[in-house]
């Protein structure tokens, strides 16, 4: 697809002295060495193809199509067809999730993001993805721009690889379910130790506690490697998927830190 190739250098660090989202790589460009951390993503977008070689090609990231095929092999347990499904695609990127579900052949993709250079990447590298797409902060839609993505009927939502990390808060998380229609698909992917135990954090016990809530009917619960770390050590991930039973209430948040 892209005939970009692009200089990549890893430093010489161990990943394992760094977090996940402070992990980093040097762009080699002519006499420029420019640092970008890979959850800069509005600079990795303005490259042509370097998120590609960066995540897919160097890294061996599979989210997008793990994830994809969890939320096919759900709806497949319940009957429905993958085609009459309306998505929203929160934390769209460049439009790689919404590409996968399009070998699906799904209705209708709605993507939304909150960087700009997101949306310019997806029309540049994949244009005609999306039905539509917002670049909006889910946080605080005004009540127009709410009505306006209601209006699509949205009964599936999906992220992929954003959770846990600041990318997509909680909040906007719970906000994008609560537009799904009742009844509708969850699909997403979070690291495994977000959901370990001994993580005490406010994030990870309240996603323990929504995974196994009434608010969500777990289908397909699978652990999978989400992609290489630098070293090339695999990082694992859970991929879920389920159905939405009820709307999340506003002081669900709040029992474990979060503003609602």
């Amino acid at each position: 697809m892209f005939n970009y190739r692009h200089k990549i250098q890893f430093p010489a660090i161990k990943a394992h002295d760094l977090r996940q989202d402070e992990t980093f790589f040097y762009l080699l460009e002519k006499e420029n060495k420019r640092k970008i951390r890979f959850h800069d993503y509005d600079d990795i977008y303005k490259v042509p193809g370097l998120y590609e070689q960066l995540f897919y090609d160097r890294l061996k990231c599979q989210s997008p199509a793990k994830v994809a095929e969890v939320l096919s092999s759900s709806i497949a347990q319940s009957q429905q067809n993958f085609s009459e499904l309306r998505v929203l695609d929160l934390g769209a990127g460049n439009g790689i999730m919404g590409e996968e579900l399009k070998k699906y052949g799904v209705s209708r993709i709605v993507g939304i993001d909150i960087i700009p250079e997101a949306f310019s990447a997806s029309e540049r590298d994949r244009p005609g993805v999306y039905d539509a797409y917002y670049v909006e902060d889910f946080c605080n839609l005004n009540d127009d721009k709410r009505n306006e993505i209601t209006s699509w009927s949205l009964n599936c939502m999906v992220t992929v690889a954003a959770l846990g990390f600041g990318d997509i808060p909680p909040e906007a998380f719970i906000k994008a379910f609560n537009i799904i229609e009742e009844k509708g698909w969850v699909a997403f992917n979070i690291k495994e130790t977000f959901l370990d135990n001994k993580d005490t954090s406010g994030f990870s016990k309240m996603m323990r506690e929504l995974i196994f809530s009434k608010y969500l009917d777990l289908y397909h619960m699978t652990r999978y490697r989400h992609r290489l770390s630098i070293e090339g050590e695999p990082l694992y991930y859970y991929a879920i998927a389920g159905r939405k039973n009820a709307g999340i209430p506003q002081n669900f948040l709040s029992q474990f830190g979060y503003e609602a």
